[in-house]
This record gives structure tokens, C-alpha cells and sequence, in this order.
């Protein structure tokens, strides 16, 4: 330093070096998306830190961003969807619970026959499944379908199965029925004129096909590729276009939960893309992980600075010798002097690489699907509430997922049922999906049935049957078991012996004898009957009252003796009368001979084609004449043609104490089904008889 104070001494080059370190001392500036912002002394000595968003993060890791357009929405999520096993998982089993039975059902049972053999070549189970899965996956389904022809033979076939059918010789275009359902990727399908056919409401589909002809850059398109393809599309890549309008009436699109004003919705996955993606981010952080898990390093330090000892070159050797020649497996013994110093260090990875940070991001995963954690484990029990309200979700997306179905699938049927000529279309039934009681619930609804406060058709509908198909199919079933073409009901409501216990009952009442129901015995009739009340006992052994004359023992009025009164005069009987279970026989046979005859006589005076045709006065009054018929017939006597044509000539009419009787007991065809009025008739009539053999036996 100069002596002279008004000289500046010059800087010495360590005065510089250290200026240059401390000027590099200072923060690290973060990077961000959009010009730098600085907000340096907005006041003196006030600074404001700049801000950092979601847009500044996204703009430096662009694949972990959520899209915005539609088309690349639909991508991310069908990507989601294809490489997360949580997605796809639960996916598929929306997919496949809410597709769950699904079957086709018709009044008419050839007309089912063919609906289901359709459903079936058609591949409808699988098609439903498919359509379920990419609504729940991608938010919008794109179907195009193909078409068949039926040929005059199949036409000729179908219409000799039923009355119900009423298929005539038509046009080829009336026979043309679905007949293959193709799923068109959303990616590759645009709207065109969005923006004006979206005004007028009427949209116009168009298909890309760049990607098909990419593949044949080279070379044209092989004719059997052409050959597969519609002719619409044919005629438009043979110009050289690149768009292929959709035939609207081969077209369905369904969304799932889309706004008016959105060109095509949103998936249901697009809301947790965020968390899916965190849960990639935590995967690949956990795989980063595992390659630091096993890090193990071992310091052997030789010599000491503090007291310095240096090692020399042979020592380093001799050790790197020993630790070289250990094998890792058990103690290893080393001998050494104080210049050796062992050091070990190890990594704690274990503590990242834990389940728990998982389990925010899976919950809102489940959460946003409405699945309740507690069904897949991940998490613990969110209460009876929130598991309740996210299975309630679940089965309303399901249910949602359904409805769209049903109503695709009705207007295919309602195509079917227009090209073949049914009259009647058919309906689309699934597997009933509750999460509830189900055995507590259809118990109580039974119970309502049974005391009047609902009606079977709400039962049917509560069960997920239709109503006018089950009544078709139980009438059905009534008239194939009274021609015995199937067994007789068993259940505790349904006693399919009935005949038997009949019997059993006349039996031991004494009413009946073996031989009035066929039975073959060697013991005397009056050992099987019951002994007579009004009648003494007697003991074996003991002599009856001597005063009394003895009769012969040859029988009659003993010898000598005269009648001390007059006889009683003999009174005609007949000579022997039906059992109980001919009876009922001969009633019901009866019957069927008077309302076959009675129907088609009827039906050809009123005009009518069949039974079914004619008014409920028109039906009492048939009724009325087969009553009159039955109870002026002579009993076990053959009922032909000419007996009912006689007794309707003389105008004979129902006994009027045997019509009160039906009138007090409410038997009338108006109240009740003509089944249980002809039970409930014939069991009148039959014990009308007996009871009027029973009035002449006492008399």
C-alpha cells in the first residue's frame, strides 16, 4: 500500500478471485411458461414472488397434460382404459353387469322363437357387452350396421309357425332385417357442418378412411378388400375421396350423458385423468426408486492425517487381497493395526416404496368410477352412508348404461318386427340388478299381492317381467295342462292329487265303496263301511232279549207269525248311483262336449272369428245357455249333438234354487276368470246331485 492516502491501491489477484465468487453467489431462477415475470420493488424494499401454475408446470412436462379437445379427450381415455388395470377392470365389469341376461321375449311363442334365433345370429349378447363398454369407455358409441335379405323359403317357414304372423309375399326391401353391428372407432368419425347441423338439430357423420389407405401407398387396393366393403364406400375410394359419408338409417350413435351444445361428450374417465395420471407419476417415481434399493457402500479408510500415517503402496494391496478373497458369507476376521478405519452407509428406500401414498390417489379413482373402496380393499370403510350413496351411483350408471341399450335394441326389433310382418313387437328383459334384500323385498311385495294393496302387473313389472307376456304364456300353460301335455302344479297352493283325496274323503265317510273307485276286494261291502250309529251294539256271546221272536235263520218273518201292522208300500229306487269321482268325471267331459258344441254355434250366429272377439255381455249370455244345458242333461248319460240341440228346442232353463245358489255364492263368469268359474260351477253342480241323492235316500 502507498504511503500516499490519496493513491488507490490496485486489486491483488486474490482480491479478484474472491470478488468473482461472491458475485456468483445468488438464487436459482426458476423456469416458466410464459416471459419471464418479475415483480422487483413495487415498493422500496417490497418485492413480490411471482406466481406459479398449473399452466406453468404443464408447459414443461406436456404428456401429463389434460386435453382439451374432444377427439384427443376420447384418445386419452380409451389410452387410460387400455393400460391402467383399475380402469379396466371396473370397466369391464360395468360392462359385463349391466349386459347381464339380457334376453328377447314375445307373446307369441314362434314369434320368440324367431327374435331369439335372430338375437342369436347376430351375436347380441356380445354386441350389448361391447356397446356397454365403449359407452363407459370412450362416452360416445358409433355403430354401423349390415344388412340381410329373407328369402322366400325363410318367408314361407316363418309364416306357417303362427297365426300371430302375419307375413305376406312383399317387396325385397321389406325383408331386409339387421343382420351384423359394427363398432366404429369415435377417433375416426367427424360431424360435418358441425356448427350448422347442430343449429338445425339433424347431425351428418362421416368417416375418415387416411389411415386405410395408407396402407396401400404402393399398391392399389387388392378386389377382394373391395369386395368386402359396402358399395357406397366402394364408389367413393374409386373417386378418390377421403371422406366417407355414414348412411344415416345404417347409422346409431349413442352418448353417454352429452349436452346439447357439445359435438360428442365427454367419458365418464375424463374426470380422474388427473388422478390416473398421478398414479403413472407415483409408479414411475417407485420404479426410479427400486434402482437405488439395494445401494450398499463400504468405506475402508488406511493411514490417518490426524496422525499421520501414510499408507504405503504394499498395505492398500494386502487388504484389497482379503476383501477380494471373502466370498460375502459369514464373519469375516480381520487383523490390523490402529491406521484401518471401517465405514458403512446404506440406503432407507424402503421408507418411500410404502402403500400409503396410494391410497388418496385410488380413492378418488374408486370415487370418480362410484365404486365404494371397501368393494376393492383399497382403503378403509367409508361408512354405511358414503358406501350406500357410491353403490347407489354405481347401479344408476349401470342402469343408465341399460336404458340406452334397451332403446337401441327396441328400434333394431322394431325393424325386424316391420320386415316380417308381426303384429305385435317384442321386448327386451334383463337380469334383475339389486343391491338390496332382494329375498326380504319380492317376500313383502307377495304379501301386498295377497291382501289387494297392489296389483300382480306391478309385481311382474317389479320382478322386471312384462306384464302381457307372462298372462300370454299362463294361459298358455293352463291349456297344455288340461290337455296333460304337462304335469299338474305342486306347491303348497296346488294340489295336483285332488281326484285322490276326493276319494279318500268319500271313502271314509262311507260315502263311496271300493267299488266306485275301482278297487277289487274279497271282503263284504258292509264289513268296509262305518257301523251305524242309530243302531245298539251287540257283544258276541250274549243272548238278545227273549221275548222277541227269533227269526228263521233262513231269513224273512218267522214262522207262524202275522203282520200285526200294515206293510209299508214299496217305493221305486233306482237301482244303484254314481260315485263321487265318476260324478266329477262325467261332469267335466260333460261340460267340454256342451261348450265345444255351444262355441262354434255361437261364434257362427254373432259373427265373430273366435272367442276372444266377443263382448263380456256376449260371454255371459254363451254362459248362461251352457248352464242350462248341464243342469237339464240327465246325469251320466251321453251328451251328443242332438241331446243339446233338444234340450235348447224346448227351451228348457237352470233351476232357479240351483242359480241362487250361484248367485249367493258369487259364481259368475263376470267376476272372476272363466277357469275358476268352471271349477267353481262344476263343483257346485256335483254337489247339488249329491246332495239331492242324499235328500231321496232319506226320503
Amino acid at each position: 500500500m502507498n504511503q500516499n492516502s490519496n493513491e488507490v491501491s490496485p486489486i491483488s489477484e486474490n482480491d479478484l478471485k474472491i470478488k468473482e465468487a461472491i458475485d456468483s453467489y445468488g438464487s436459482i431462477n426458476k423456469s416458466y411458461a410464459s416471459n419471464y415475470r418479475d415483480y422487483l420493488d413495487i415498493q422500496p424494499n417490497i418485492s413480490v414472488k411471482p406466481e406459479f401454475n398449473r399452466s406453468d408446470y404443464y408447459s414443461f412436462r406436456p404428456s401429463e397434460r389434460t386435453p382439451n379437445k374432444q377427439k384427443r379427450i376420447i384418445k386419452m381415455c380409451m389410452d387410460a382404459y387400455d393400460k391402467v388395470g383399475i380402469i379396466r377392470n371396473i370397466i369391464d365389469l360395468m360392462g359385463d353387469f349391466g349386459s347381464q341376461g339380457i334376453n328377447i321375449v314375445h307373446e307369441s311363442r314362434s314369434v320368440e322363437d324367431f327374435f331369439k334365433e335372430w338375437f342369436k345370429k347376430v351375436n347380441g349378447k356380445e354386441r350389448s357387452e361391447r356397446f356397454l363398454n365403449n359407452l363407459y369407455k370412450s362416452g360416445n358409441v358409433v355403430i354401423y350396421k349390415n344388412t340381410a335379405k329373407i328369402t322366400p323359403d325363410i318367408k314361407k317357414y316363418i309364416k306357417s309357425l303362427a297365426a300371430d304372423l302375419k307375413v305376406e309375399m312383399p317387396e325385397v326391401e321389406e325383408s331386409v332385417i339387421p343382420w351384423k353391428y359394427n363398432f366404429i372407432n369415435p377417433q375416426s368419425v367427424d360431424v360435418k357442418n358441425s356448427s350448422m347441423n347442430m343449429f338445425l338439430g339433424k347431425k351428418s357423420f362421416e368417416i375418415s378412411i387416411d389411415s386405410f389407405m395408407s396402407n396401400f401407398k404402393d399398391s392399389p387396393i387388392p378386389k377382394e378388400v373391395l369386395d368386402y366393403l359396402p358399395e357406397d364406400m366402394k364408389n367413393k375410394i374409386k373417386k378418390g375421396e377421403r371422406k366417407i359419408p355414414l348412411d344415416s338409417e345404417k347409422l346409431s350413435i349413442s352418448y353417454y350423458k352429452k349436452d346439447d351444445w357439445m359435438e360428442w361428450a365427454n367419458p365418464m374417465i375424463y374426470a380422474i385423468l388427473d388422478d390416473i395420471i398421478m398414479l403413472e407419476k407415483m409408479r414411475l417415481a417407485d420404479l426410479s426408486a427400486l434402482d437405488g434399493a439395494i445401494s450398499n457402500i463400504r468405506l475402508w479408510t488406511l493411514g490417518s492425517l490426524e496422525h499421520k500415517i501414510i499408507p504405503t503402496r504394499a498395505a492398500i494391496d494386502k487388504l484389497r487381497n482379503i476383501l477380494a478373497a471373502n466370498s460375502g458369507g459369514g464373519t469375516m476376521e480381520l487383523v490390523w493395526g490402529p491406521e484401518l478405519a471401517y465405514t458403512e452407509s446404506n440406503s432407507q428406500v424402503y421408507k418411500f416404496l410404502g402403500s400409503e401414498k396410494y391410497e388418496s390417489v385410488l380413492n378418488s379413482i374408486y370415487a370418480g368410477l362410484g365404486v365404494p373402496p371397501t368393494l376393492t380393499g383399497a382403503g378403509g370403510g367409508g361408512g354405511f352412508t358414503n358406501n350406500f350413496i357410491s353403490l347407489k351411483t354405481l347401479v344408476e350408471r349401470l342402469q343408465y348404461g341399460r336404458d340406452l341399450l334397451t332403446r337401441f335394441w327396441e328400434k333394431e326389433i322394431e325393424e325386424v318386427r316391420r320386415a316380417m310382418g308381426f303384429r305385435k313387437s317384442a321386448y327386451i328383459t334383463y337380469d334383475q340388478m339389486s343391491l338390496a334384500d332382494e329375498a326380504s323385498e319380492k317376500n313383502l311385495l307377495i304379501q301386498l299381492a295377497d291382501r289387494d294393496l297392489i296389483s300382480q302387473e306391478t309385481i311382474l313389472e317389479r320382478f322386471k317381467e312384462i306384464p302381457s307376456v307372462e298372462k300370454m304364456r299362463i294361459k298358455r300353460e293352463i291349456k297344455e295342462r288340461e290337455q296333460e301335455k304337462l304335469p299338474p302344479k305342486t306347491s303348497p297352493y296346488h294340489n295336483p292329487q285332488h281326484m285322490n283325496d276326493l276319494e279318500k274323503i268319500g271313502l271314509q265317510s262311507g260315502k263311496l265303496t271300493p267299488q266306485d273307485v275301482g278297487l277289487k276286494t274279497s271282503v263284504p261291502t258292509k264289513l268296509l263301511l262305518p257301523p251305524d250309529p242309530n243302531k245298539p251294539a251287540t257283544t258276541p256271546g250274549v243272548p238278545q232279549n227273549s221275548k222277541k221272536p227269533v227269526s228263521s235263520p233262513k231269513g224273512g218273518r218267522p214262522n207262524f207269525k202275522q203282520d200285526s201292522e200294515p206293510r209299508k208300500k214299496r217305493v221305486d229306487k233306482p237301482k244303484s248311483k254314481p260315485g263321487l269321482a265318476e260324478l266329477f268325471v262325467w261332469t267335466q267331459s260333460a261340460f267340454d262336449m256342451i261348450s265345444e258344441t255351444t262355441n262354434e254355434a255361437f261364434l257362427a250366429i254373432k259373427n265373430k272369428s273366435n272367442m276372444r272377439k266377443l263382448t263380456k255381455s256376449e260371454e255371459q249370455e254363451l254362459e248362461k245357455i251352457k248352464l242350462d244345458i248341464l243342469t237339464n242333461t240327465e246325469v251320466c248319460s251321453k251328451v251328443t249333438k242332438a241331446s243339446i240341440q233338444e234340450i235348447l228346442s224346448k227351451g228348457l232353463r237352470c233351476p232357479n234354487k240351483f242359480y241362487q245358489h250361484l248367485v249367493a255364492n258369487n259364481i259368475n263368469p263376470i267376476h272372476m276368470p272363466i277357469e275358476d268359474y268352471k271349477k267353481n260351477l262344476l263343483g257346485a253342480y256335483v254337489e247339488n246331485i249329491q246332495s239331492s241323492y242324499e235328500e231321496t235316500a232319506q226320503y
